[in-house]
Parts: structure tokens; C-alpha cells; sequence
């Protein structure tokens, strides 16, 4: 829908559709995720159930000197991923900052809008780094996933082992549809065919171009899977769900 906003004053446009859904579910859904996943990481138990580890929890670092959760110790990482994402940059500056709260929609100080250029939005630049962390990130928790398939020595799958494989799948895509690894791959490249094993390069950059252009579908998924892992090994270590034996 062509529109633009004639009125001015915060919330003002043209826009008769309803603009101000997506950013109101961003904005409930990230606060839903942030309330439960402090939660789950600062009571620091019930994070593991046989061969199942929380990723809240992976790597799991136990340090007796660390008076706090061992969640603490690596979820840094995945979290400044998240919070410096262009995609949830757009997310949460909609429907936290209102800057501005939707395409043609008004706001609170005008559209003077200047980039991410001076503090303290220019700290989002490190969204490149995160993005080699988060990269390792997803082999150690495909090293779990394939741990959840050994019960007692023998292999096995439970609907916990499904579920922690699946997540794996989801953070994966999430990750390697970054914005930034596609411009690590192919984005100071011209010709592919021009350079030292271009094929192979164009071939990754199409992988990652498949997987960036459903950014935002794999957020989403991925942020409820990683939850949903926790909260599903939480209650199988606290005896209110049982874990079913598939094989």
C-alpha cells in the first residue's frame, strides 16, 4: 500500500490498514521472551534431564567461583546477536522507541532520522562480531543435539531429542541468514566468476541470500524454539512432563 503521512504529530498518516499490529506483537513478544528467558537463566536449575541440556545453558560452564547462574556466563553472546540484528533493530525500535512506529506513520521527533551514527546506536556496529560467536554457537548446540540421541550408552530418541534438533535447525537458519555473514560471503565480491573459488562462493552466497530473505520468519521461530527447548526440559527436570521414548 503506497501512503504517506500528511498530518504530522506522533501516530498521524493516511494509513486506513491496521499498521500498529505488527509492532504492538513485536513489542509483547519480545517482552514475553525477555521476562522468561531472565527467568530461566537467573534461577540457575532444572536446566538439564538425561542427555538434555537447555541452550540457555550451552556451553555449560561451571565455575565455583561465579556466584551467579551459569547462564550468565555465555548468554552475552546470543543476546547481543539478537539485540544488534537489523531485523530486530526495526522490531524493537517500532514498538519500544516508536522511531518511527510504522511506514508513513508519525512520530516523535519527525523524520530527521540520521542512521545509527553517534552514541549510543553506533554500539549496534559490533553486530558484526556477535555474528562469529553466534556461528560457533550453533555447532556447539548441533554438538548437544546429537548427544539428546544417546540414552545410558545406547542411541535413542526422545520427543526432547526432536525438539532440541529442531531448534538447532531453526537457530541455524536464523544465523546463517544474517545480514552480515552474506556480506562476508559475497558482499565485496563483483564477479564471482572473476575470483579464487568463486563457483563455491556464489554457490554459499545463494545459501545464505535463501535463508536472508526469510529473516524475519526465522527469528521468530528460532526465538519461540529456543524457549520452547528450555521450558520443555525445565518441566521433564522437574517431573511435570515425561519424556517420551520414540526409539
Amino acid at each position: 500500500m503506497n501512503s504517506t503521512a500528511t498530518q504530522t504529530g506522533l501516530f498521524s498518516t493516511d494509513r486506513r490498514d491496521k499498521w500498529w499490529v505488527g509492532p504492538l506483537a513485536s513489542g509483547l513478544g519480545l517482552a514475553a521472551f525477555g521476562a522468561y528467558s531472565t527467568w530461566a537463566a537467573a534461577i540457575g536449575v532444572h536446566y538439564e534431564f538425561g542427555p538434555y541440556l537447555s541452550p540457555f545453558y550451552a556451553p555449560l560452564i561451571k565455575w565455583d567461583a561465579f556466584p551467579f547462574s551459569p547462564a550468565f556466563l555465555i548468554l552475552w553472546a546470543p543476546l547481543g546477536f539478537r539485540a544488534t540484528c537489523y531485523y530486530y533493530r526495526k522490531a524493537y525500535y517500532r514498538a519500544y522507541f516508536m522511531d518511527p512506529p510504522g511506514c508513513a506513520v508519525g512520530e516523535f521527533r519527525g523524520h530527521g532520522y540520521k542512521g545509527e551514527t553517534s552514541f549510543p546506536f553506533i554500539i549496534q556496529n559490533v553486530h558484526r562480531f556477535f555474528m562469529y560467536v553466534a556461528v560457533l554457537f550453533i555447532f556447539m548446540l548441533g554438538y548437544d543435539a546429537v548427544k539428546a540421541f544417546t540414552w545410558d550408552g545406547q542411541f535413542g530418541i526422545g520427543v526432547g531429542t526432536i525438539i532440541m534438533t529442531i531448534n538447532v535447525l531453526l537457530l541455524g537458519s536464523y544465523t546463517f541468514g544474517c545480514h552480515s555473514l552474506r556480506h562476508v560471503i559475497g558482499g565485496k565480491t563483483d564477479c564471482f566468476s572473476c575470483t579464487k573459488f568463486g563457483p563455491v562462493k556464489f554457490q554459499a552466497w545463494r545459501g545464505v541470500s535463501f535463508l536472508n530473505s526469510r529473516h524475519q520468519l526465522f527469528a521468530w521461530c528460532s526465538l519461540f524454539s529456543v524457549g520452547f527447548t528450555d521450558f520443555y526440559i525445565r518441566m521433564c527436570s522437574m517431573g511435570i512432563f515425561t519424556d517420551v521414548r520414540l526409539l
